[in-house]
C-alpha cells in the first residue's frame, strides 16, 4: 500500500514538474515577443516548492534566467535538496 501511494505521489511530482519546465518556457516566449512576463518571484517560488528539477530543466532547455545569479545558485540548490529528500523518503517507504 505504502508503495503504491508512494508512486502516485511521484507521478503527481514529475507532473508538476513538468509544468514547472513549461512555466519556463513560456516566460521565454513571452520576453522573446515581449509580452507581459511571469514575476521573477513567482518562477523561483516554483522551484523552491518542490519544482527543482523542472525549473532546472526549463532553464537549461530554453536557455532562460541562465545569466541570473539567483537562478544560477538558488534553483540548483532546491533541486539538490529535493532529489535527497526523494532518496530519504524512498528508501524509508520502499525499503
Amino acid at each position: 500500500m505504502k508503495s503504491k501511494i508512494f508512486i502516485l505521489v511521484l507521478i503527481v511530482y514529475l507532473l508538476y514538474n513538468l509544468s514547472v519546465m513549461i512555466v519556463y518556457g513560456m516566460d521565454k516566449h513571452y520576453a522573446k515577443k515581449d509580452k507581459w512576463r511571469i514575476p521573477e518571484k513567482t518562477l523561483v517560488g516554483l522551484a523552491f516548492f518542490f519544482g527543482g528539477p523542472g525549473a532546472f530543466l526549463g532553464m537549461q532547455i530554453f536557455r532562460h534566467k541562465t545569466k541570473h545569479l539567483q537562478f544560477q545558485i538558488l534553483v540548483p540548490i532546491f533541486m539538490i535538496l529535493q532529489i535527497i529528500i526523494w532518496v530519504v523518503v524512498a528508501n524509508a517507504v520502499l525499503y
